[in-house]
């Protein structure tokens, strides 16, 4: 094949779902000239499974996304259906914002977005090769024989690398919603030297809308008011414009799926992909679960210009005919139509012990990876991978030191530190218990957290940034007057505590000594706080909170300190564990292969005791001295 050469730019983005997105927009704004490279235009910001956005622990991400200047957030914000808060009957470290979006507005908006972006450029084309000299990216080859030099490549291939679709005993080469696989990416990478490896999802049928009795499922209204996961939207005028609904199968759907085992993929030995834990499909879900009498789907509209209905729960690799089945054995589909079969599709993906907290590889220098390729599940973690990558690959081009988050300061670090520190077996999905600081890390003060690093990097506006100073100024402002403000013990106040089941005042009172009953919150003491000025509902929120968690919070921040203590331990660049005497060889030999930074990310090692890092400890404080007497 004859090659010719095209262009060349300081960042080059393979693929345009959620992760090639966030990626690309981030580098382009700080300045790097960007490509992002997708085999079909009318696929970007594709929702091939639920078109939602957010959940537990994903809610977080997306306003943490949009905290540092992503998009994702103000994307959802302009194309929802329906909103919801969910776990609301807990803490607020749990509180998760969740969407139903319209599957097509989405693509539109983020399509128009990317056009619209100021130094980025849109190729079609399938990028068959990556070519490195001396371990350092230089080019990318497409299909067509095209070659641009570049600088940096972030890989944010979803789940097209060697895609492989299985329905029943069929199988063949595919990527999600019948797009063509990148068969061909995958021996590059390969010929680079990266461990590729085999996981596997899965999605449900879409059903025609029409098909369905509504009248025999649980009818699922959004919540109101609506809280937007952009800090830039305003919360007046948003509506939801529909209503979800629930269904749930049966004994006699169990039944269908058990006859048929024997010609589902999945158990039939023919996938070798392993598949997401917290996301199985009906079939995995009967057999692991056989106590339970029932599982529950949600009905869900995939836009307010389709009569297609998305089916969440009932994902499954069952042949055509028996997914017609048992969706009509549940009550409300016995005459449901599909339109969309459900399938399992099985790609390839990189061990994220490759890579660095940049999301650079340590084996190729300037090569990136973001998204399901580096192992993840999810919108919402493409999403924040690719704008971490997206920043880091800028930074190099332009050398400025990299980007990095930590454990204590987002998802997104806790996420990047997972993967890279533990790894996943499974496709990785973010949850809130994997956390250890997630009082700290509440969906409402996301901007708190990583706004100002935003603005540092370049990507939050001077507009925003004085709105978010002056809603900062604010909040302190209530805080103290709300510490110092006292209420005698008026009967009428009395009397509200009572109703909220909690003691009546017998003395005086500050007002944030109430706010810290659990019963009791900032807005039940309106009526008699006649000083209280008008703010935004954000603003009062944070007040709330930030006074009735305050113990907690400290307790947290406490635990922070101790962490970051031991994340400023280095460790030698090129050591050999080995050499450390005391260290057990399993320490040994995940030491020398994931070669942590320091301290900190040693100690998250599985196979890392707390004994071999007292030995590393040791080794770093004799280091130290060595040196200290060398200099002298």
């Amino acid at each position: 094949m004859e090659f010719y050469r095209m262009d060349e730019y300081d960042v080059a983005v393979i693929g345009a779902g959620h992760a090639g997105i966030e990626a690309a927009l981030a580098s382009a704004r700080l300045g790097a000239k960007t490509a992002i490279f997708t085999m079909s235009l009318d696929a970007i910001g594709n929702m091939p499974c639920n078109p939602s956005i957010g959940g537990t622990a994903k809610g977080h991400l997306v306003r943490e996304i949009d905290a540092l200047g992503g998009e994702m957030g103000k994307a959802a914000d302009a194309t929802f259906l329906q909103s919801r808060m969910l776990n609301q009957g807990k803490g607020p470290a749990v509180h998760s914002l969740r969407v139903q979006t319209d599957r097509e507005r989405y693509h539109v908006e983020m399509k128009r977005r990317l056009e619209k972006q100021k130094n980025l450029d849109i190729i079609q084309a399938e990028i068959v090769d990556i070519k490195a000299e001396e371990g350092k990216v230089r080019e990318i080859v497409t299909k067509l024989g095209a070659v641009y030099a570049v600088k940096s490549v972030i890989i944010c291939s979803g789940t097209f690398l060697r895609g492989k679709i299985y329905v029943g005993d069929r199988c063949y080469d595919s990527g999600p919603d019948g797009l063509h696989a990148a068969n061909e990416l995958s021996k590059a990478l390969e010929r680079l030297g990266l461990p590729l490896r085999r996981f596997k999802t899965g999605t449900p049928a879409r059903v025609r809308r029409d098909s369905i009795d509504y009248s025999l499922l649980e009818v699922q209204e959004g919540d109101t008011p609506i809280v937007p996961f952009s800090f830039e939207t305003p919360r007046e005028g948003l509506e939801n414009k529909v209503v979800c609904h629930i269904a749930y199968t049966n004994e006699k759907t169990h039944q269908i799926i058990r006859d048929n085992l024997h010609r589902s993929p999945l158990y039939g030995g023919k996938i070798d992909g392993v598949g997401p834990r917290y996301c199985p499909s009906i079939e995995d879900k009967v057999v692991r679960f056989s106590e339970k009498p029932r599982h529950q789907t949600f009905v869900e509209p995939c836009g307010m210009e389709t009569e297609e209905m998305y089916l969440q729960g009932l994902s499954s690799s069952l042949p055509e005919d028996v997914q017609l089945a048992l969706y009509r054995s549940i009550r409300g589909f016995e005459q449901i139509k599909i339109m969309r079969n459900a399938y399992a599709i099985e790609y390839d993906c990189v061990d994220p012990q490759e890579l660095q907290a940049t999301l650079e590889f340590k084996k190729v220098e300037g090569l990136y990876g973001a998204g399901q390729f580096n192992g993840t599940s999810g919108y919402e973690e493409a999403a924040a991978q690719g704008l971490i990558a997206g920043i880091n690959a800028a930074r190099k081009v332009q050398g400025k030191p990299p980007f990095i988050l930590d454990r204590a300061s987002s998802y997104i670090g806790t996420l990047i530190d997972d993967l890279i520190t533990k790894g996943c077996m499974d496709p990785y999905r973010m949850m809130t218990s994997r956390s250890e600081y997630r009082l700290l890390l509440r969906q409402d003060n996301a901007d708190q957290r990583l706004t100002p690093l935003g603005y540092e990097l370049g990507l939050i506006s001077e507009e925003r940034w004085q709105a978010y100073e002056k809603k900062q100024e604010l909040i302190q402002q209530e805080i103290e007057r709300v510490k110092n403000q006292t209420f005698g013990p008026l009967p009428e106040l009395s009397a509200m505590l009572e109703s909220k089941g909690t003691a009546p005042l017998s003395t005086g009172v500050h007002c944030a000594d109430l706010i810290r009953r659990p019963q009791v919150s900032y807005e039940d003491l309106a009526p008699f706080d006649p000083e209280r000025p008008e703010l935004p509902w954000d603003v009062k929120e944070q007040v709330e909170i930030q006074i009735k968690y305050e113990g907690y919070i400290a307790k947290q921040l406490a635990q922070v300190e101790q962490m970051r203590r031991l994340e400023s331990r280095a460790l030698p660049e090129g050591l050999d564990y080995a050499t450390v005497r005391g260290l057990r060889l399993e320490a040994i030999e995940k030491l020398n292969r994931i070669r942590p930074a320091n301290i900190g990310q040693a100690s998250r090692i599985s196979g890392v005791s707390p004994a071999d890092v007292s030995v590393l400890l040791i080794y770093l404080e004799q280091l130290g001295s060595h040196r200290r007497n060398d200099k002298e």
